[in-house]
């Protein structure tokens, strides 16, 4: 399932591109605001890949990836979400795992998804230490890193959603629309939505599948209305792969380094931040089985799609 961005209105204007491997919209309030709008993002985007792109050999977080174990310095953009995704893994006891960079290399997600062979020889499985993150010290004040040694950050599980928390409120701060910025499926919203009312929010079209609306099976689809904070899609079907004959997805569990097995194929969550959506939606499909419960404890709505097309909602998601 995917958030696919706001349905355009006649008071609003939208932009769509492709960046950091994910279709990025942004949709403003004031059409006139929309150049710089997407000016703002897509520096914020720039920045971001630079800063936290593990397919970049250029990249502030590969560099970490030859000073495991010694203390480094980190600008405030890496420091900033190394902490979002340390507070995502300890609110999910571990379940949002950002030390899984080598193990997701090693199964071959080492580049973006579209530069992916679709098939390959098998591989190897490495073997993780789940309590890794624990061991990360960073120290925001003094602007530096230390990592265990051997871990490899992946931090795409969170990275992307704050990436979208952060382009919303600064375009809505420094231009003053109302904004929807959409990264993939991490989608965040601030200020009044396109019709100018301030709660009248943002109408947001969820769907099971990517493309227009004619290649979308019957049912799958779903607008609900955003008035605050984010919404995040987490899923095992669009981001696969397969190795030795093996289907391969990139949710791991930290327990095993392998693809969670989880009776969930997409899960979505409306929460205050797209950051938080995003945690909760991924350790929703980490956590399999137990993962229902767990969110149902949460009180967020979000909407369960299983493995047989079954649709589950909780916390309050509206019916279609």
């Amino acid at each position: 399932m995917t958030a696919t961005g706001t349905l355009t209105t006649t008071r609003s204007a939208a932009a769509e591109w492709r960046a950091i491997g994910v279709t990025v919209r942004v949709v403003v309030g004031s059409p006139e605001a929309l150049p710089a709008a997407t000016a703002l993002l897509r520096e914020e985007l720039d920045r971001l890949d630079r800063t936290c792109s593990r397919f970049r050999a250029d990249s502030e977080l590969r560099a970490l990836d030859a000073a495991s174990g010694r203390e480094q310095p980190v600008s405030p953009l890496l420091a900033e979400a190394v902490a979002v995704a340390l507070a995502a893994a300890a609110g999910t006891g571990g379940a949002v795992d950002p030390t899984l960079g080598a193990a997701l290399t090693d199964l071959g997600y080492d580049r973006d998804q579209g530069a992916l062979p679709a098939d390959g020889p098998a591989v190897r499985v490495r073997v993780v230490d789940p309590q890794a993150w624990r061991r990360i010290v960073l120290d925001r004040d003094a602007g530096t890193l230390r990592l265990p040694v051997g871990v490899r950050l992946d931090l795409g599980a969170t990275a992307k959603a704050l990436g979208a928390d952060r382009a919303a409120a600064r375009i809505h701060r420094e231009l003053g629309t109302g904004v929807l910025v959409s990264l993939g499926g991490d989608l965040a919203v601030a200020g009044p939505g396109p019709d100018g009312d301030p709660d009248g929010g943002w109408p947001v079209r969820v769907q099971e599948a990517p493309g227009p609306l004619s290649e979308v099976p019957a049912g799958c689809t779903q607008t609900v209305t955003l008035h605050a904070g984010g919404i995040a899609t987490s899923g095992i079907t669009a981001r696969r792969w397969v190795r030795g004959g093996r289907a391969l997805h990139h949710l791991l569990d930290p327990a095993t380094g392998l693809p969670a097995r989880t009776p969930w194929r997409t899960v979505t969550v409306v929460a205050p931040s797209c950051v938080a959506a995003n945690t909760t939606s991924t350790a929703t499909i980490v956590r399999g089985d137990a993962g229902l419960d767990r969110l149902a404890r949460t009180g967020l709505p979000a909407r369960l799609v299983a493995l047989d097309g079954t649709v589950t909602r909780t916390g309050g998601w509206p019916a279609p």
